[in-house]
């Protein structure tokens, strides 16, 4: 038995990040500083430790990364500048369109190292002409609230951008350009981390209409008429791509494996369901539930417990007004579908230490949970239809608060699974 099962959940969780920081193990995959001109670039929530991580080896790099607003790192020579997210600001909008001009400068014989992870998409803020930061803003803003996958996000951000979808390889020609990613997308595909300022992309800006459509996203302003005229999105097979490397150096699968070690070792049977899940919260915690519930029937007195891990990126369709993101709602809908359970627990964070737009990972829960938060008079009910599963787990000292991890693979989900505890008898 785990005798305390959400001190132990923290600790697989804490196992995932570890493993995924830049300073462990980017070093592994880094080239020996070229000759001549090298310039450092790059953007995401883990793109100043990356950056940070690069100047340990070479030393001091001629540079300017773009970051979340807290997550920024010390660097000798890289220029370090933090901008919003999930939603982009004057700050990003800035900081790119100086990127892009020290990218441009790069030319024949110049190297130019990118740095990318999940956030760059917000970070790497320049609209195609006819679209005001404005109208990119409102465009963020709904497609967060419109349940979409993330890949179909990112196809809607590329073609209304001027360095996403290969666009920012395209400005470095003819120097060469070696991106190193961190994956925080379902199936780590690199056209997609980041929205792929380095990887060229098939898709046209018909397929972000069709996205827009799709998902019923409100455009603002002359946003459909921008994408009407077409796009700067850089095809596969385009001359400009042909010194570009991309490659993908920590993803979601070696946190959950890393995590699944610890709890092989603390004696638990693990079960993974995959490090690519998607689909909406509430309804992927009830097919879990359902999994738990079943899983559990099947445990006698004495087995091991049995550990459910999964990754991936779900989604939240914004019902309500209230404060979360998909890990929470996870952890709700999950806490009132188990209804109880004695003997589960579980815990779902955002392994970059913000769940949604809070500066909140996730949850955690335990059989107590809806006991406690009828004594506090919190409808869990209530919360979950105002998308408000924030507010509910910080009334019941649940949730989990990281700060910065200065990483990110994503989400990250665990279900303990124990025997259900024997009565008494009298």
């Amino acid at each position: 038995m785990i005798e305390r099962p959400e001190f132990f959940l923290r600790q697989l969780f804490d196992r995932a990040v570890e493993v995924a920081d830049p300073m462990r193990t980017l070093k592994d995959f880094l080239p020996e500083k070229p000759k001549g001109r090298v310039i450092v670039v790059g953007a995401g929530k883990a793109s100043a430790r990356m950056a940070e991580a690069v100047e340990a080896v070479w030393g001091p790099c001629e540079g300017l990364v773009i970051t979340r607003y807290g997550y920024g790192r010390p660097c000798h020579g890289i220029e370090i500048v933090e901008a919003a997210h999930p939603v982009p600001d004057e700050a990003g909008l800035k900081a790119t369109a100086r990127l892009l001009d020290l990218v441009e400068s790069a030319g024949e014989g110049d190297f130019v190292l990118a740095l990318i992870s999940g956030g760059a998409s917000a970070l790497l803020v320049q609209p195609v002409p006819g679209v005001s930061l404005a109208e990119k803003q409102a465009v963020n803003q709904a497609l967060l609230a419109s349940g979409a996958p993330i890949d179909r996000m990112n196809t809607v951000r590329k073609h209304l951008s001027r360095v996403k979808g290969g666009q920012l390889a395209a400005a470095a020609w003819p120097a060469q350009l070696f991106a190193l990613m961190i994956s925080d997308v379902p199936g780590d595909d690199p056209a997609f981390i980041g929205s792929g300022p380095t990887v060229g992309d098939p898709s046209s800006p018909d397929d972000a209409l069709a996205v827009i459509d799709q998902w019923k996203i409100a455009l603002p302003g002359g946003v459909r008429e921008a994408l009407a005229r077409g796009s700067g999105v850089v095809r596969p097979g385009d001359p400009r791509l042909a010194r570009v490397r991309n490659v993908i150096y920590a993803a979601p699968r070696q946190s959950l494996e890393a995590a699944a070690e610890l709890a092989r070792e603390a004696g638990c049977d693990v079960r993974i369901f995959g490090d690519a899940l998607e689909g909406e919260a509430r309804l992927v915690a009830e097919a879990q539930a359902k999994e738990a519930l079943t899983l559990q029937h099947s445990l006698r007195a004495g087995d091991p417990p049995i550990l459910l891990l999964s990754g991936g990126e779900l989604t939240v369709t914004r019902r309500g007004d209230g404060i979360g993101g998909p890990n929470a709602e996870f952890c709700l809908a999950l806490a009132l579908a188990l209804d109880g359970a004695a003997g589960i627990h579980a815990l779902a964070c955002d392994t970059d230490g913000v769940d949604g737009a809070a500066e909140v990972a996730g949850a955690v829960i335990g059989p107590e949970l809806l006991k406690k938060a009828a004594e506090l008079r919190c409808d869990p009910e209530v919360a979950l239809q105002r998308n408000d599963a924030h507010s509910f787990f910080a009334a019941l000292d649940a949730q989990v608060v990281t700060g910065p991890t200065l990483t990110n693979v994503n989400d990250f989900r665990a279900i303990l699974v124990q025997p259900r505890p024997t009565p008494s008898r009298l």
